[in-house]
C-alpha cells in the first residue's frame, strides 16, 4: 500500500518555513526505541504529523498532559503464522 503524497505546505511546516495549521500542545507521546513517555507538543499541518516541540501555527490546543496517539492500532497477531520464534520478538 502507498503512503499518500505529503503536501509541499507541510514539508514548509515540517522545515519551519511556515506555520502548522495546528499544534496540539502539552501532550505526551510514547517514543518506541526507548518505551518512555515525552512530554512534548505536535505540530500537524494537512493532516500529517509535521514536527514535534514548540512549533508556530494558526491555532494551539493545550491537551493537559493526555496521551498523543496517531490512532487506533490493532495490535494482535497470530505467532504461529509469522515464521519467527517467539525470542525473536522479545
Amino acid at each position: 500500500m502507498a503512503r499518500p503524497p505529503v503536501s509541499l505546505r507541510a514539508l514548509a511546516a515540517a522545515r519551519g518555513d511556515e506555520p502548522a495549521d495546528l499544534l496540539i500542545r502539552g501532550g505526551r507521546v510514547l517514543a518506541p526505541a526507548t518505551k518512555q513517555w515525552v512530554d512534548t507538543s505536535l505540530a500537524i499541518c494537512d493532516g500529517a504529523v509535521v514536527g514535534w516541540g514548540d512549533r508556530d501555527a494558526v491555532e494551539t490546543i493545550d491537551v493537559g498532559g493526555a496521551a498523543l496517539v496517531a490512532g487506533f492500532v490493532d495490535a494482535h497477531m497470530h505467532l504461529e503464522s509469522s515464521k519467527l520464534w517467539v525470542s525473536e520478538y522479545v
